[in-house]
């Protein structure tokens, strides 16, 4: 049964009562809609992915529209630093599990709507028995594994995978239906290699941002569960908010899709961590890189204090870098230090940190390759030094 005919068929047996038909009475008015379409939106089972920047705006607004079920994935907190866009938490709701947050919202929104929370991460392990149960599924998540779990989930089930993504001033929305069109397998085949796209924790992004592509996502959803409109199958729309400018791509279906091609050869969720993992080697008989040497945020503030022979690197932007620093640390950009490693003594021990880790372990395989031996990575990057050593540096 499909998702539609699970819907045609539910609705049936589905009725609102006078205070619903008070409260959707502007659509109710509206012939693509009618009360018929307000008793598929109630019988609908929606499932949002992630409960951040594009799950807060896509709650809100499908519980104000009368979803009859909305379902929440996440196992994350609430923190300070997710506030200037995760709009469905307040600041009241900091160190609440983003689920229990979310649902207390979505009730003083919608009293009418059932909210079911599982407060775990999705995995390879959990993702068909949880996203069987829904009509519809919203991809909310941040990062390449659990994207490529999503798709893969929704190809295998024959579901709609509505999609959005956002970076700095620039967001993307599509819906990916296997059985339909395109999936996400067939814009994407292979992940990028580990830390070749930032995140939006490294890059950040424009508060408001998640707020459009997360209502794009919700008015997606409402027409698959309608049956109107021309939903975005086969097709992207980009926004660059700077420019204040919408542009759609063609997104073709690849008959050579392993997931949902003429001849898939994947049949079952894999490991998607491992996956994203190996890009970097994909193809090759490359060994695997050993780890890269590092010091935890106490060990380093130990070696600071005794004043140790050392140089300490600091490789984050320089608007980063107003915003917080380690005293003593000298700035020199990631994308620069290739231009200055010949000015550093290769005797000299090195150590390097960032905001979290990332950039700085890739700047101590650059000094590496270039024969230096004493060079290590800070643990954590700057945040760890906050939460370790000195709580006064700001995080963000």
């Amino acid at each position: 049964m499909s998702h539609l005919d699970r819907i045609n068929e539910a609705f049936a047996g589905v009725s609102l009562s006078g205070e619903e038909i008070h409260r959707y009475g502007r659509h109710l008015v509206m012939p693509e809609i009618t009360i018929d379409g307000q008793r598929k939106l109630k019988a609908a089972r929606v499932l949002c992915v992630g409960t951040g920047g594009l799950g807060s705006p896509l709650l809100t607004y499908l519980a104000a529209a009368g979803i009859g079920k909305l379902g929440i994935v996440d196992f994350d907190f609430v923190d300070h630093s997710n506030l200037h866009r995760q709009i469905i938490h307040s600041t009241e709701s900091i160190g609440q599990p983003k689920v229990v947050s979310a649902r207390k919202r979505i009730h003083e929104i919608n009293p009418n709507v059932e909210v079911e929370t599982h407060e775990v991460a999705l995995r390879s392990g959990n993702a068909m028995g949880i996203c069987r149960g829904y009509d519809v599924i919203v991809d909310g998540t941040d990062n390449f594994p659990a994207r490529y779990l999503v798709n893969d989930t929704c190809a295998l089930l024959g579901k709609p995978n509505v999609y959005g993504s956002i970076f700095r001033f620039e967001g993307q929305c599509t819906v990916f239906w296997a059985t339909k069109g395109p999936c996400y397998r067939c814009l994407f085949p292979d992940p990028p290699p580990p830390g070749l796209v930032p995140s939006c924790a490294e890059g950040g992004v424009l508060g408001v941002l998640p707020g459009i592509i997360g209502v794009m996502q919700a008015i997606e959803t409402i027409k698959i569960i309608l049956g109107i409109g021309d939903p975005l199958i086969g097709r992207l729309v980009a926004f660059d908010a700077l420019r204040m400018r919408f542009r759609e791509l063609k997104l073709p279906k690849d008959p050579a899709c392993p997931i949902c091609g003429e001849k898939p050869t994947i049949r079952e969720l894999i490991d998607y961590e491992q996956f994203c993992g190996a890009a970097a080697t994909a193809g090759t008989t490359a060994p695997k890189e050993a780890p890269v040497p590092e010091i935890t945020a106490t060990e380093l503030s130990a070696r600071l204090a005794a004043k140790k022979d050392l140089i300490l690197l600091d490789v984050r932007e320089p608007h980063e870098y107003q915003i917080c620093r380690i005293p003593g640390a000298r700035l020199i950009p990631l994308g620069e230090l290739s231009r200055k490693i010949h000015e550093f003594d290769p005797d000299q021990e090195i150590l390097i940190h960032c905001k979290s880790g990332g950039r700085s372990a890739t700047a101590v395989r650059a000094f590496q390759k270039a024969g230096f031996r004493h060079v290590k990575n800070v643990r954590g990057g700057i945040l760890a030094w906050s939460k370790e050593v000195d709580p006064t540096v700001p995080r963000y």
